[in-house]
Order: C-alpha cells, then structure tokens, then sequence
C-alpha cells in the first residue's frame, strides 16, 4: 500500500506551472508590463527546469519567448491550451503528493479566495490538464484525485515534506470555503485528504490589500533544517518562538523585513511582502520591490536559508498590483521516477 505525503517545495521538482495573463483578465489595464514580468519568471525558471505555460492563447506565448529565450530554454517550455479566468497558479492548480514511485494529483475546489471574483475557469484548469494526459507522459505512475467538494488554496498551506502542515486560522476559518465546518472538523479534512499527520494554525494577521484573507505563504515559510522565514509584522512570533520541530528543539528563525507600503492609483495599500518567494531546483526567485535596502537585506536573508541555490531577483512591483506575488503565480511538480 503507498504511503503519500506532501513534499516540502525545496525537493527535487520537475516543472514549474505558471497560468500565464491575457485581455480578458484583470491585468489588462497593464498587460505588456505584467506580461514581461512573466517573460522575466520563465527565463529564470526554464534555466533549471521545465516550465508549464497555461493559456488561452498558446500560439501567441510560444511566439513571445521566442523572441527572448536561447533555443535550450524554449526546450523546457511546455504549452497547454485552455481558458482561464485569471493567473494565480498556486491557488487553482493541483497539491501533489508523492510516494516511494508514484505521485497524486490532489485537484480541491477553487472559489476565488471565498466567492470574491469569478473561478469557474480557474477551477476547470486541473481537469483539462489531466485530460490532456500530460502528466502521463511525465511521469511513470500517477493518480488523479477529485476534491470538489473541499475548498483549500495552495497559498494557504506550507509543508515541511515529513508529514507537518502550517496553515493560519484567518484562512481556513474564512467565510465562503468550507462552512459549517469547524477549525477542528477542517484539521481531520487536511489530514485525511493530503495525509497529514499535524497541522501547526498560526494566528497570524492578514496583510493590508490581501484578497486571500491570510495566506500562510504572504507571511511564513519554511525552509530546511527546521528553518522558518517570516515577516516581522506577521503577528505570530511569540508562537513560532514556542514551536518545537519533530525532534523536539526550537525552529531556526529569520526574520524578513516588510518593504515600505507601496500604494495603487486609487491610495489602497498593495501587499508586498518578500516571504512570497518561490524556491525552484537549484535557485530561489525573490521578488524585489524597487526599494534597494530592503530587496538587499531580504535576498540575503533567503539566501542564508537556502545557501547551495542561486537567489534570483525577481521585479515584483506589476505583480502585487493585483494582489499577489511570484509564488502566487506559480505552482512546483515534484520529481519522482520521471520518464525519458
């Protein structure tokens, strides 16, 4: 019988998901900056791994990082051809989880972070892609499994890959996902349908211009060695100081500074936060945020997280304009027996 578990974001990953902007999204108003913000992040990933590119408009996309990739790259770029309703890959695409030789696709329910903007697309994105038997080609064994009926973001959970999920109670417990249940009867769901042993809910406090009512991944992460990086106004220190890893010790902690509030046209504070970065095989891309001080003393501070990977610096500024950051956009695939 296969034991599953969620593997924590730095193992070894064979492709990276980014769901890529078009007109008819919210980043229309600034869709040629958007877009080169998300030439940048395909140039950085495909250096080190394959990337997946979903998109109503796949011809288009190939056509565009022709012009800006080397030929090597644009072998690790892959195409799937689908409407979307919007780009935040973490949140709608699929939480793997692996085993000795197989890996689960885990496919929950995406409303839109709580019925706020239209999902119905965005929640169709995992089905296609399982019918497109992509990931059949990727890999030597895998499985589909259908939550549907199970609300869950992948921005709202970290994993340590042994058997540990951090979550924070303002997200889990928000209106419009999962009620009537109960934060304790929303544990016994996490456990049973990512094979969790433990879950960790953090009090944290959601950041001003969050759409997503608290993201774990907006203000905590994890990192090896029983490393946690958190944002030093994230509201929980006193808990993550009382945490004790599974052999029974304090966590390593590091404390991320916050960027100096950056505003929209209409003077809404905007959510930069430098714990959104996204680890990938080899490298971490950082998201920066114009603010040279800051976006320093945060790289560095990754970088003693993640000492053996490049830090890639990633220009942030477009993305948080609507609401969000690099690992926002993105989601990792595990590598586990990858076929030729």
């Amino acid at each position: 019988m296969n034991t599953f578990r969620m593997p924590a974001e730095w193992e070894p990953q064979s492709m990276i998901q980014l769901t890529w902007p078009h007109e008819k999204t919210d980043w229309e108003p600034y869709l040629e900056a958007i877009t080169s913000t998300y030439v940048a992040m395909t140039d950085a990933i495909s250096r080190h791994e394959p990337v997946l590119i979903v998109s109503p408009h796949t011809d288009d996309v190939r056509h565009l990082l022709s012009e800006k990739l080397c030929e090597q790259q644009l072998r690790n770029v892959h195409f799937h051809a689908c409407d979307t309703n919007d780009t935040w890959a973490r949140d709608h695409a699929f939480l793997s989880l692996v085993s000795e030789d197989d890996v689960l696709l885990t496919d929950f329910r995406f409303n839109g972070w709580g019925e706020k903007f239209p999902a119905e697309k965005d929640n169709a994105i995992n089905r296609s892609l399982w019918k497109s038997r992509i990931f059949n080609r990727l890999y030597a064994s895998v499985a589909y499994e259908d939550h549907d009926d199970f609300v869950l973001e992948g921005g709202s959970i970290e994993s340590d890959g042994c058997g540990t999920l951090f979550t924070t109670t303002c997200c889990l417990t928000a209106s419009h996902r999962n009620q009537p249940l109960q934060k304790v009867e929303i544990e016994r769901e996490l456990k049973r349908r990512l094979r969790a042993m433990n879950v960790v809910w953090l009090d944290c406090k959601p950041m001003p211009g969050d759409d997503t009512d608290g993201h774990i991944d907006t203000m905590v992460r994890l990192a090896p060695d029983d490393t946690i990086l958190y944002n030093s106004d994230c509201g929980a220190r006193e808990q993550l100081e009382a945490l004790k890893s599974a052999d029974g010790k304090p966590y390593r902690l590091i404390e991320l500074p916050v960027p100096a509030p950056i505003f929209d046209d209409d003077g809404e504070q905007l959510p930069a936060t430098y714990a959104n970065f996204l680890v990938i095989n080899g490298a971490v891309l950082v998201p920066t945020y114009g603010q040279p001080e800051r976006d320093d003393l945060a790289a560095s501070l990754i970088s003693k997280a993640f000492p053996e990977r490049e830090i890639v610096r990633i220009d942030s500024r477009t993305i948080i304009r609507q609401h969000g950051s690099i690992h926002c956009c993105t989601m990792q695939y595990p590598r586990i027996t990858l076929k030729d």
